[in-house]
């Protein structure tokens, strides 16, 4: 008997477009004006692989990073030389240590975090101040310039709450950060995610900080037609078979066929991230062919109507409809939940 296995495919992948990736970055780089265009690359670069998408970002250019914790930085440092990477999440007393000792920047958020990096004699860091968010960062209110004296700031930076839309918060938070920023010393100053460098230059200062535009997401309507789509999950086909007329299909019988059918089986369900929110709403494609989904998305396996597809056999591979903004709207799920929800089972493929 064989006493070992060559690792096999996984029976679904993510094929993940290198050029379309470098090509964002660059749009929203030009986009950025005079100010330089990072990278927002926490939850494992949105759910695409964090340091692959470091490793095509940087030679694109990129030289600016932003994790969320500490174990997200640890784990790109043997990729970080010469690159700028900060962590958004701060630091813990339980993160005091490794962050003496890293190249990578706490961002300080609290009163209590700026006493505890002061009090170990840390060296540069980055600062978040709230500006109407309510979320990490010093009060805007506060004294941010007496409460951040001494410290040998880098990158002070703020998060708009409604760049996506046209509330007329963002433009209250930018003069805000605008008045601090006059008063905080720092090296460079960073208020823009993705929607925030479609709002214009008033909101570039220093440094941005792209996440979902870089991944293939739409943040607001002026960068449609600009930013490419990035992924695309694909799942092999396990079963062909013909549900007949009155037949139902799937969980909870949502879906009954008015007529003799095919339908397919595939490997992919919603411990995958395909969501039940695409149950008789997503859609799969057999080249140009849309095949629809048929009831309700199980916890490992999609059902679709292949009567269209009549060449589509076990073993084949289909393309998931992964247009984020049209898969947001199919599946009530936001961009963000789509990227960052993919699993663990994907074969990661860049081309």
């Amino acid at each position: 008997m064989p006493t070992g296995f060559s690792s096999a495919p996984a029976p679904l992948r993510l094929s993940l477009d290198t050029a379309a990736l470098e090509h964002n970055w660059r749009w929203l780089a030009q986009m950025s004006g005079r100010a330089t265009c990072g990278a927002a690359i926490k939850a494992n670069g949105y759910g695409l692989g964090a340091a692959e998408v470091m490793g095509h970002l940087s030679q694109a250019g990129c030289r600016d990073f932003f994790v969320a914790t500490w174990a997200e930085a640890r784990a790109l440092l043997p990729l970080a030389d010469g690159l700028s990477l900060s962590v958004l999440h701060g630091i813990r007393n339980e993160d005091l240590a490794e962050a003496l000792t890293s190249p990578a920047r706490p961002v300080l958020s609290t009163p209590d975090q700026i006493a505890r990096w002061r009090n170990a004699n840390g060296g540069p860091c980055d600062v978040m101040v709230d500006t109407g968010m309510n979320r990490l960062g010093l009060d805007w209110r506060s004294d941010v310039a007496q409460a951040t004296g001494g410290l040998n700031i880098i990158t002070l930076m703020s998060h708009l709450a409604c760049a996506d839309d046209d509330n007329p918060l963002s433009a209250i938070q930018q003069r805000r950060f605008a008045a601090i920023a006059q008063q905080v010393p720092a090296e460079r100053y960073s208020l823009s995610n993705s929607a925030g460098i479609c709002l214009g230059s008033d909101y570039h200062f220093g440094v941005t900080r792209p996440g979902l535009a870089l991944y293939g997401g739409v943040p607001r309507p002026n960068a449609a037609g600009h930013i490419r789509q990035v992924v695309t999950p694909q799942a092999q086909v396990l079963q062909r078979r013909t549900v007949q007329a009155g037949d139902t299909v799937g969980y909870n019988a949502t879906f009954t066929a008015t007529r003799d059918m095919a339908a397919a089986i595939l490997n992919i369900g919603y411990a995958d991230g395909y969501l039940r929110g695409f149950s008789g709403r997503g859609m799969v494609l057999a080249g140009d062919r849309p095949l629809p989904v048929l009831g309700r998305v199980s916890m490992d396996l999609l059902i679709v109507d292949a009567s269209l597809a009549p060449d589509i056999s076990e073993g084949d591979w289909l393309s998931i409809d992964y247009d984020l903004p049209r898969a947001a709207a199919a599946s009530g799920l936001s961009q963000y939940e789509l990227l960052t929800g993919l699993g663990q089972r994907f074969d990661r493929i860049w081309t």
